[in-house]
């Protein structure tokens, strides 16, 4: 019989995220440090909104793009917090999840051959978008002693006549590292010089904690015309299993972007959108709670870090730390998998995020201080008994 897979998808690896999740839902007391997922319920009254909606008997389809309402707070709230205009009409359309926008987004802009340039560690999903798309991912290796950013010189090392667009993954999953005016105006110019498209990934853009609010690569002159803005509900207003994000950008793309939604998707959950609406027009104090909580555990964590000799560098965004294990002698991977089999406390071994990730651990504090406290005792337990390899 003739095989009736793809022989792209079957060379695709599955996520090294969710092997130590499925070993944790068996093990009795175990503590997972490992989800990218807020702690914190939905606020109520954005949920009442998604309830008082199904009573109402809004259940059907949306427009393809997503509801007029939603699309004009989405332009709104962008042109509020990080100074983007963009026409609701023509340059916004509503996805499932971001994780939808990032890969309309790519298939929307890429032909097959083309490259495009993914900095790591970063979120799983665009090397596997660029594949099915028939694309090539080139990776870019951040590096620590550059707390993570991407740099100028990094990007014009990988550079190519066939690479088309750049990945912009900050705030980042899994390192926390973000990227401030400065950094991003000197990607910028290497993007209008070499006339590089960018999707840039803002998903984790309400939570940054240096003092400054996030800057959008789009904000920079010249690049709005060429960067497709990914955001969503998921990590700002804890909305994750409402699957709703957003894409902004030039309407040329959004147009073949909504075309692959039509086909794909058809809409995003109606309820999910009336209740986004009511997220950002009354959520701003809601956003400003969760970063607060979110700031003080980070603040726990490397102060713990530090005390139990644990090499990390300060990471200002998303809730996420990356600390470097390399002086224990193990890989990412056993020292993760002994630490889940001897103190029950799952961690995500930095190679899930990438080959240059190995040596690192991600660990989540997106869990109530009590539960970091016990995780974190149980660590030092563990980190006590290791010897350091000279």
């Amino acid at each position: 019989m003739r095989n009736p897979l793809s022989n792209v998808v079957v060379e695709i690896q599955p996520s090294g995220i969710r092997k130590f999740f499925d070993i944790v839902s068996e093990m009795k007391d175990a503590i997972s440090l490992g989800v990218g997922e807020p702690d914190f319920d939905t606020p109520w009254h954005i949920r009442e909104e998604g309830i008082y909606s199904l009573e109402r008997g809004r259940t059907f389809y949306t427009s393809n793009a997503g509801l007029k309402e939603l699309k004009e707070e989405i332009s709104c709230y962008l042109k509020r917090r990080f100074d983007l205009d963009y026409d609701y009409n023509t340059e916004v359309m509503v996805t499932v999840g971001g994780s939808e926008a990032i890969d309309a987004a790519i298939r929307a802009m890429i032909d097959p051959g083309d490259e495009v340039l993914i900095p790591q560690p970063s979120y799983v999903s665009y090397v596997p978008c660029v594949q099915l798309a028939y694309g090539k991912p080139v990776i870019i290796e951040l590096k620590e002693e550059n707390q993570f950013r991407l740099t100028k010189e990094e990007v014009l090392e990988k550079l190519t006549d066939k690479t088309k667009v750049l990945v912009l993954p900050f705030p980042n999953n899994p390192t926390g590292s973000i990227m401030e005016k400065k950094d991003l105006e000197e990607i910028a110019q290497v993007c209008l010089e070499h006339d590089i498209f960018v999707l840039s990934d803002e998903i984790y853009s309400e939570l940054t904690y240096n003092g400054e609010n996030h800057v959008s690569i789009a904000s920079v002159p010249g690049m709005k015309e060429r960067t497709i803005v990914i955001n969503g509900f998921s990590k700002s207003y804890a909305m994750t299993g409402w699957r709703l994000g957003y894409a902004a950008g030039p309407k040329e793309i959004l147009k073949q972007m909504i075309k692959i939604h039509q086909f794909v998707i058809m809409c995003a959950p109606t309820n999910s959108q009336y209740a986004a609406i009511e997220a950002l027009k009354n959520g701003d104090k809601d956003v400003d709670m969760m970063r607060e909580s979110y700031n003080q555990r980070r603040r726990y964590l490397l102060n713990a870090f530090s005390e139990m000799g644990l090499d990390c560098f300060e990471p200002y965004g998303a809730f996420y730390m990356f600390p470097s294990i390399k002086k224990f002698g193990m890989t990412s991977e056993e020292f993760a998998n002994r630490l889940l089999q001897e103190e029950k406390v799952a961690v995500v071994p930095g190679t899930a995020f990438g080959q240059c990730g190995e040596g690192f651990l991600r660990i989540s504090y997106a869990y109530s201080l009590d539960d970091l406290k016990e995780a974190l005792g149980r660590l030092a337990s563990f980190i006590s008994r290791l010897e350091i390899k000279k």
